[in-house]
Protein backbone atom coordinates (compact mmCIF):
# COMPACT_ATOMS: atom_id res chain seq x y z
CA UNK A 1 0.00 0.00 0.00
CA UNK A 2 1.15 3.69 -1.08
CA UNK A 3 -0.20 6.73 0.37
CA UNK A 4 2.53 17.67 -5.73
CA UNK A 5 0.58 20.48 -11.57
CA UNK A 6 3.80 26.68 -13.17
CA UNK A 7 3.88 30.36 -12.93
CA UNK A 8 4.15 34.43 -13.16
CA UNK A 9 3.63 35.60 -16.95
CA UNK A 10 4.58 38.63 -18.50
CA UNK A 11 1.83 41.45 -17.50
CA UNK A 12 0.99 42.03 -21.54
CA UNK A 13 0.68 38.50 -22.08
CA UNK A 14 -1.79 38.05 -19.16
CA UNK A 15 -3.78 40.60 -19.82
CA UNK A 16 -3.59 39.30 -23.54
CA UNK A 17 -5.26 36.28 -22.89
CA UNK A 18 -7.59 37.69 -20.16
CA UNK A 19 -9.31 39.71 -23.06
CA UNK A 20 -9.47 36.45 -24.83
CA UNK A 21 -10.80 34.68 -22.16
CA UNK A 22 -13.46 37.64 -21.08
CA UNK A 23 -12.11 37.35 -17.95
CA UNK A 24 -12.75 39.59 -15.00
CA UNK A 25 -9.89 42.31 -13.86
CA UNK A 26 -10.44 40.27 -10.47
CA UNK A 27 -8.72 37.67 -11.98
CA UNK A 28 -6.56 39.47 -13.81
CA UNK A 29 -4.81 40.29 -10.55
CA UNK A 30 -4.73 37.06 -9.18
CA UNK A 31 -2.97 35.78 -12.08
CA UNK A 32 -0.36 37.84 -12.02
CA UNK A 33 0.44 37.33 -8.42
CA UNK A 34 0.45 40.96 -7.65
CA UNK A 35 -0.14 40.58 -3.95
CA UNK A 36 -2.36 40.89 -0.91
CA UNK A 37 -3.85 43.39 -1.96
CA UNK A 38 -5.78 41.59 -4.92
CA UNK A 39 -6.13 38.60 -2.84
CA UNK A 40 -7.98 40.51 -0.44
CA UNK A 41 -10.90 42.18 -3.00
CA UNK A 42 -10.86 38.17 -4.53
CA UNK A 43 -12.16 37.51 -0.90
CA UNK A 44 -14.86 39.55 -1.28
CA UNK A 45 -16.23 37.86 -4.68
CA UNK A 46 -18.92 35.36 -5.21
CA UNK A 47 -18.09 32.23 -6.87
CA UNK A 48 -17.87 32.15 -10.59
CA UNK A 49 -15.45 29.06 -11.66
CA UNK A 50 -18.15 26.95 -13.41
CA UNK A 51 -18.16 28.43 -16.45
CA UNK A 52 -16.11 25.44 -17.88
CA UNK A 53 -16.80 23.22 -21.12
CA UNK A 54 -18.23 19.80 -19.59
CA UNK A 55 -17.24 16.90 -22.37
CA UNK A 56 -17.80 14.33 -20.14
CA UNK A 57 -20.51 12.74 -22.71
CA UNK A 58 -17.61 12.02 -25.27
CA UNK A 59 -14.62 11.22 -23.02
CA UNK A 60 -15.08 8.84 -20.06
CA UNK A 61 -12.27 9.63 -18.11
CA UNK A 62 -11.29 12.11 -15.15
CA UNK A 63 -7.82 13.11 -13.49
CA UNK A 64 -7.72 12.87 -9.83
CA UNK A 65 -5.37 14.92 -7.54
CA UNK A 66 -4.95 14.09 -3.90
CA UNK A 67 -2.62 13.23 -1.45
CA UNK A 68 -0.34 10.19 -0.57
CA UNK A 69 -1.72 7.44 1.20
CA UNK A 70 -5.37 8.68 0.76
CA UNK A 71 -7.11 5.70 -1.31
CA UNK A 72 -7.25 2.01 -1.23
CA UNK A 73 -3.87 1.45 -3.39
CA UNK A 74 -1.80 -1.16 -2.92
CA UNK A 75 2.04 -1.59 -3.54
CA UNK A 76 1.34 -1.91 -7.17
CA UNK A 77 -0.63 1.56 -7.44
CA UNK A 78 -4.01 -0.54 -7.65
CA UNK A 79 -7.39 0.34 -6.31
CA UNK A 80 -10.01 -2.13 -5.73
CA UNK A 81 -12.57 1.02 -5.36
CA UNK A 82 -11.39 2.57 -8.62
CA UNK A 83 -11.95 -0.55 -10.66
CA UNK A 84 -15.25 -0.93 -9.32
CA UNK A 85 -15.87 2.96 -10.14
CA UNK A 86 -14.72 2.16 -13.71
CA UNK A 87 -16.94 -0.81 -14.01
CA UNK A 88 -19.77 0.78 -12.91
CA UNK A 89 -19.33 3.47 -14.60
CA UNK A 90 -17.32 3.07 -17.47
CA UNK A 91 -14.69 5.88 -16.44
CA UNK A 92 -11.41 5.54 -16.06
CA UNK A 93 -9.88 7.57 -13.46
CA UNK A 94 -6.07 8.93 -13.54
CA UNK A 95 -5.66 8.92 -9.61
CA UNK A 96 -2.49 10.95 -9.09
CA UNK A 97 -0.62 11.13 -5.29
CA UNK A 98 0.75 14.78 -6.10
CA UNK A 99 -0.64 16.72 -3.33
CA UNK A 100 2.43 17.75 -0.32
CA UNK A 101 0.61 20.41 1.10
CA UNK A 102 -2.36 22.92 0.20
CA UNK A 103 -0.15 25.72 -0.39
CA UNK A 104 2.41 24.16 -2.45
CA UNK A 105 -0.30 22.55 -4.79
CA UNK A 106 -2.35 25.94 -4.96
CA UNK A 107 0.57 27.55 -6.60
CA UNK A 108 0.93 25.46 -9.12
CA UNK A 109 -2.21 25.89 -10.62
CA UNK A 110 -3.30 29.22 -9.32
CA UNK A 111 -2.46 30.69 -12.85
CA UNK A 112 -4.36 28.25 -14.57
CA UNK A 113 -7.52 28.97 -11.84
CA UNK A 114 -7.23 32.68 -12.54
CA UNK A 115 -7.53 32.10 -16.11
CA UNK A 116 -9.90 29.65 -16.00
CA UNK A 117 -8.15 26.94 -17.94
CA UNK A 118 -7.39 23.06 -17.29
CA UNK A 119 -5.13 22.62 -14.58
CA UNK A 120 -4.40 19.13 -15.08
CA UNK A 121 -7.04 17.65 -12.90
CA UNK A 122 -10.71 17.29 -12.94
CA UNK A 123 -11.22 16.89 -9.50
CA UNK A 124 -8.77 17.96 -6.05
CA UNK A 125 -8.35 16.97 -2.75
CA UNK A 126 -7.17 19.89 0.06
CA UNK A 127 -8.26 21.03 3.15
CA UNK A 128 -11.16 22.83 3.75
CA UNK A 129 -9.66 25.94 4.54
CA UNK A 130 -7.85 25.77 1.24
CA UNK A 131 -10.94 24.70 -0.21
CA UNK A 132 -12.48 27.72 1.34
CA UNK A 133 -10.23 29.76 -0.54
CA UNK A 134 -10.59 28.32 -3.95
CA UNK A 135 -14.60 29.17 -3.23
CA UNK A 136 -14.01 32.59 -1.60
CA UNK A 137 -11.86 33.50 -5.66
CA UNK A 138 -14.27 31.90 -7.72
CA UNK A 139 -12.10 29.16 -8.64
CA UNK A 140 -14.42 26.06 -7.79
CA UNK A 141 -16.80 24.91 -9.94
CA UNK A 142 -20.68 24.04 -8.88
CA UNK A 143 -21.95 20.40 -8.00
CA UNK A 144 -25.02 19.51 -9.95
CA UNK A 145 -27.03 17.44 -6.85
CA UNK A 146 -28.70 15.61 -9.35
CA UNK A 147 -25.70 13.51 -10.07
CA UNK A 148 -25.01 12.82 -6.59
CA UNK A 149 -27.88 11.65 -4.72
CA UNK A 150 -25.54 9.98 -2.30
CA UNK A 151 -24.57 13.51 -0.95
CA UNK A 152 -27.87 12.39 1.45
CA UNK A 153 -25.18 10.74 2.97
CA UNK A 154 -22.93 13.45 4.18
CA UNK A 155 -22.73 13.34 8.05
CA UNK A 156 -24.77 16.31 9.47
CA UNK A 157 -21.78 17.47 11.04
CA UNK A 158 -19.55 18.45 8.34
CA UNK A 159 -22.66 19.19 5.82
CA UNK A 160 -23.15 23.35 6.68
CA UNK A 161 -19.34 24.35 7.11
CA UNK A 162 -19.08 28.46 7.04
CA UNK A 163 -17.52 28.55 3.68
CA UNK A 164 -19.86 26.38 1.75
CA UNK A 165 -23.12 26.25 3.73
CA UNK A 166 -25.02 23.68 0.97
CA UNK A 167 -21.71 22.07 0.51
CA UNK A 168 -22.13 23.38 -2.98
CA UNK A 169 -19.08 23.63 -4.01
CA UNK A 170 -17.01 21.20 -1.79
CA UNK A 171 -17.61 17.82 -0.46
CA UNK A 172 -15.47 15.72 2.58
CA UNK A 173 -12.85 13.20 1.82
CA UNK A 174 -12.00 12.67 4.74
CA UNK A 175 -11.26 13.81 8.35
CA UNK A 176 -8.52 13.13 10.73
CA UNK A 177 -6.27 13.39 14.36
CA UNK A 178 -2.76 15.49 14.12
CA UNK A 179 -1.21 14.41 17.36
CA UNK A 180 2.54 13.00 18.22
CA UNK A 181 4.50 9.75 16.72
CA UNK A 182 7.01 7.77 17.05
CA UNK A 183 9.37 5.10 16.75
CA UNK A 184 8.62 2.28 19.15
CA UNK A 185 11.19 0.21 18.06
CA UNK A 186 13.83 3.28 18.58
CA UNK A 187 12.57 5.36 20.85
CA UNK A 188 10.67 2.71 23.03
CA UNK A 189 10.02 5.02 26.20
CA UNK A 190 7.76 7.25 23.91
CA UNK A 191 5.49 10.26 24.68
CA UNK A 192 3.20 12.10 26.21
CA UNK A 193 3.11 15.63 25.63
CA UNK A 194 4.90 17.94 22.80
CA UNK A 195 7.20 19.31 25.45
CA UNK A 196 8.99 15.93 25.28
CA UNK A 197 9.78 16.30 21.20
CA UNK A 198 12.65 18.84 22.64
CA UNK A 199 14.53 16.16 24.75
CA UNK A 200 18.21 16.05 24.42
CA UNK A 201 17.84 12.15 22.97
CA UNK A 202 15.70 13.81 20.05
CA UNK A 203 18.02 16.32 18.73
CA UNK A 204 18.23 16.52 15.11
CA UNK A 205 15.21 13.64 14.91
CA UNK A 206 11.96 15.92 14.97
CA UNK A 207 9.93 15.72 11.63
CA UNK A 208 7.30 18.57 11.51
CA UNK A 209 4.61 19.30 9.48
CA UNK A 210 4.95 22.13 6.31
CA UNK A 211 1.03 22.56 6.71
CA UNK A 212 0.54 26.04 9.14
CA UNK A 213 -2.32 24.77 10.85
CA UNK A 214 -1.62 21.24 11.64
CA UNK A 215 2.21 22.48 13.15
CA UNK A 216 1.20 25.68 14.90
CA UNK A 217 -2.34 24.07 15.82
CA UNK A 218 -0.03 21.45 18.16
CA UNK A 219 2.31 23.91 19.58
CA UNK A 220 -0.88 26.65 20.34
CA UNK A 221 -2.77 24.14 21.92
CA UNK A 222 0.92 23.10 24.47
CA UNK A 223 1.08 26.58 24.95
CA UNK A 224 -2.66 26.58 26.65
CA UNK A 225 -4.39 28.26 23.58
CA UNK A 226 -7.83 27.14 22.56
CA UNK A 227 -7.00 27.13 18.80
CA UNK A 228 -10.82 26.58 18.15
CA UNK A 229 -11.94 30.28 19.59
CA UNK A 230 -11.39 33.52 18.58
CA UNK A 231 -10.05 35.10 21.65
CA UNK A 232 -6.49 34.57 20.86
CA UNK A 233 -4.36 36.10 17.74
CA UNK A 234 -0.83 37.47 16.62
CA UNK A 235 0.30 37.50 19.89
CA UNK A 236 -0.31 34.00 21.10
CA UNK A 237 0.77 32.77 17.63
CA UNK A 238 4.21 34.74 17.63
CA UNK A 239 5.01 33.17 21.06
CA UNK A 240 4.35 29.56 19.66
CA UNK A 241 6.35 29.98 16.72
CA UNK A 242 9.33 31.11 18.28
CA UNK A 243 9.31 27.47 20.19
CA UNK A 244 9.32 26.64 16.68
CA UNK A 245 11.79 28.96 15.46
CA UNK A 246 13.68 28.16 18.66
CA UNK A 247 14.31 24.06 17.36
CA UNK A 248 14.86 24.71 13.55
CA UNK A 249 17.94 26.73 14.71
CA UNK A 250 19.29 24.76 16.97
CA UNK A 251 18.77 21.87 14.26
CA UNK A 252 16.73 20.15 16.95
CA UNK A 253 13.93 19.65 14.35
CA UNK A 254 14.98 17.49 11.45
CA UNK A 255 12.83 19.47 8.93
CA UNK A 256 9.57 20.57 7.95
CA UNK A 257 7.82 18.54 5.52
CA UNK A 258 4.92 17.90 3.83
CA UNK A 259 3.45 14.04 2.95
CA UNK A 260 7.20 13.60 2.65
CA UNK A 261 7.61 13.67 6.57
CA UNK A 262 6.89 9.76 6.11
CA UNK A 263 9.60 9.19 4.13
CA UNK A 264 11.89 10.43 7.14
CA UNK A 265 10.14 8.18 9.80
CA UNK A 266 10.32 4.89 7.69
CA UNK A 267 13.94 5.51 6.97
CA UNK A 268 14.95 6.36 10.78
CA UNK A 269 16.03 9.83 9.79
CA UNK A 270 13.21 10.51 12.23
CA UNK A 271 12.22 9.50 15.51
CA UNK A 272 9.45 11.44 16.34
CA UNK A 273 7.18 14.12 15.14
CA UNK A 274 3.73 15.50 14.38
CA UNK A 275 1.28 13.08 12.59
CA UNK A 276 -1.78 12.59 11.28
CA UNK A 277 -3.26 9.22 12.73
CA UNK A 278 -4.44 7.80 9.58
CA UNK A 279 -0.78 7.93 8.43
CA UNK A 280 0.59 6.91 11.14
CA UNK A 281 -2.17 3.70 10.87
CA UNK A 282 -0.55 3.12 7.06
CA UNK A 283 3.08 2.75 7.91
CA UNK A 284 2.40 0.36 10.53
CA UNK A 285 0.45 -1.59 8.44
CA UNK A 286 3.81 -1.31 5.51
CA UNK A 287 5.88 -2.63 8.67
CA UNK A 288 3.46 -5.39 9.45
CA UNK A 289 3.07 -4.48 12.78
CA UNK A 290 3.19 -1.81 15.05
CA UNK A 291 6.43 0.00 14.40
CA UNK A 292 4.97 3.31 15.24
CA UNK A 293 2.53 4.86 18.18
CA UNK A 294 0.38 7.35 18.22
CA UNK A 295 -1.35 9.57 20.47
CA UNK A 296 -3.61 12.74 21.68
CA UNK A 297 -1.29 14.71 24.10
CA UNK A 298 -2.22 15.74 27.34
CA UNK A 299 -2.61 19.17 25.91
CA UNK A 300 -5.01 17.97 22.68
CA UNK A 301 -4.05 17.90 19.01
CA UNK A 302 -6.13 19.05 16.03
CA UNK A 303 -8.67 17.83 13.85
CA UNK A 304 -8.69 18.29 10.39
CA UNK A 305 -11.14 17.55 7.09
CA UNK A 306 -10.06 17.36 3.62
CA UNK A 307 -12.91 18.08 0.89
CA UNK A 308 -12.75 17.39 -3.01
CA UNK A 309 -13.54 20.12 -5.11
CA UNK A 310 -14.18 20.54 -8.90
CA UNK A 311 -11.58 23.28 -10.22
CA UNK A 312 -12.26 25.94 -12.64
CA UNK A 313 -11.57 24.82 -16.08
CA UNK A 314 -11.58 21.00 -15.26
CA UNK A 315 -13.41 19.93 -18.47
CA UNK A 316 -15.07 16.30 -16.68
CA UNK A 317 -17.33 17.46 -14.31
CA UNK A 318 -20.24 14.91 -14.17
CA UNK A 319 -17.22 12.72 -14.58
CA UNK A 320 -16.28 13.55 -10.81
CA UNK A 321 -19.68 14.47 -9.66
CA UNK A 322 -20.46 10.71 -10.65
CA UNK A 323 -16.99 9.78 -8.68
CA UNK A 324 -17.82 11.90 -5.81
CA UNK A 325 -21.29 10.12 -5.78
CA UNK A 326 -19.60 6.51 -5.67
CA UNK A 327 -17.22 7.28 -2.98
CA UNK A 328 -20.98 8.28 -0.57
CA UNK A 329 -21.93 4.70 -0.74
CA UNK A 330 -21.08 3.41 2.78
CA UNK A 331 -19.77 0.07 1.81
CA UNK A 332 -17.26 1.81 -0.63
CA UNK A 333 -16.19 4.52 1.78
CA UNK A 334 -15.81 2.02 4.55
CA UNK A 335 -13.78 -0.08 1.91
CA UNK A 336 -11.49 3.04 1.76
CA UNK A 337 -11.59 3.30 5.06
CA UNK A 338 -10.36 0.41 5.77
CA UNK A 339 -7.15 1.23 3.86
CA UNK A 340 -6.39 4.58 5.19
CA UNK A 341 -7.23 4.69 8.80
CA UNK A 342 -9.18 8.47 8.22
CA UNK A 343 -12.48 9.20 9.74
CA UNK A 344 -15.28 8.93 7.17
CA UNK A 345 -17.82 11.53 6.49
CA UNK A 346 -20.16 9.11 5.10
CA UNK A 347 -23.19 7.85 7.35
CA UNK A 348 -23.71 4.39 7.23
CA UNK A 349 -20.01 3.38 7.43
CA UNK A 350 -20.09 2.89 11.31
CA UNK A 351 -22.28 0.01 11.15
CA UNK A 352 -20.86 -1.84 7.73
CA UNK A 353 -17.36 -1.84 9.88
CA UNK A 354 -19.28 -2.93 12.51
CA UNK A 355 -20.54 -5.99 10.53
CA UNK A 356 -17.63 -6.26 8.24
CA UNK A 357 -14.25 -4.82 9.83
CA UNK A 358 -15.18 -5.05 13.51
CA UNK A 359 -11.83 -4.73 15.15
CA UNK A 360 -11.53 -0.95 12.54
CA UNK A 361 -14.95 -0.23 13.84
CA UNK A 362 -13.72 -0.21 17.22
CA UNK A 363 -10.62 2.19 16.78
CA UNK A 364 -11.07 5.16 18.20
CA UNK A 365 -8.97 7.26 15.62
CA UNK A 366 -11.47 5.96 13.00
CA UNK A 367 -14.69 5.68 14.64
CA UNK A 368 -14.36 8.81 17.53
CA UNK A 369 -16.74 8.51 19.92
CA UNK A 370 -17.38 11.76 21.89
CA UNK A 371 -14.84 11.26 24.34
CA UNK A 372 -11.79 11.02 21.62
CA UNK A 373 -13.43 13.76 20.11
CA UNK A 374 -13.35 15.63 23.01
CA UNK A 375 -9.62 15.45 23.00
CA UNK A 376 -9.04 17.75 19.80
CA UNK A 377 -9.78 21.11 18.31
CA UNK A 378 -10.34 22.22 15.16
CA UNK A 379 -8.29 25.56 14.21
CA UNK A 380 -10.38 28.64 14.23
CA UNK A 381 -11.55 30.35 10.78
CA UNK A 382 -9.24 32.73 9.97
CA UNK A 383 -9.67 36.79 9.34
CA UNK A 384 -8.01 37.73 5.80
CA UNK A 385 -5.79 39.74 8.11
CA UNK A 386 -4.82 36.89 10.77
CA UNK A 387 -4.67 34.62 7.79
CA UNK A 388 -1.68 36.68 6.25
CA UNK A 389 0.04 37.42 9.28
CA UNK A 390 0.28 33.85 10.45
CA UNK A 391 1.02 32.56 7.07
CA UNK A 392 3.89 35.57 6.56
CA UNK A 393 4.92 34.34 10.32
CA UNK A 394 5.32 31.01 9.44
CA UNK A 395 7.11 31.47 6.67
CA UNK A 396 9.00 33.51 7.72
CA UNK A 397 10.84 30.72 10.10
CA UNK A 398 9.91 27.55 7.70
CA UNK A 399 10.40 28.90 4.43
CA UNK A 400 6.84 26.88 3.83
CA UNK A 401 3.17 28.30 3.07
Amino acid sequence: MTRALPQDHAIQQLMLQAKQSQLSRRRLLQGAGVGMSALALAACAAPDGSDAIDISDSDSSLVWASWPSYIDEDLSGSSATLKAFKKETGIEVEYKAVVKDNVGFYLTMKDQLALGQPTGADIICVSDWMAARLIRFGYAQKFDSANMPNKANLTKTLSSPEFDPKREYSLPWQSGFIGLAWNAEEYPKGLVSVEQLWNDDLKGKVVVLAEMRHTMGMLLLANGVDISDGNWGIDEFKKASAVLETHLASKHILGVYGSDYLDKLKSGEALAGFARAGDVAVLNAQAGYEKFKFLLPGSRGTFFTDSLVIPAGAQHKANAEKLMNFYYDPAIATEVVEWIHCVSPVDGTLEYAIENFPKLASNQFTFPNATAMSRASTFRTLSTTDDQSFNAEFRRITGKG
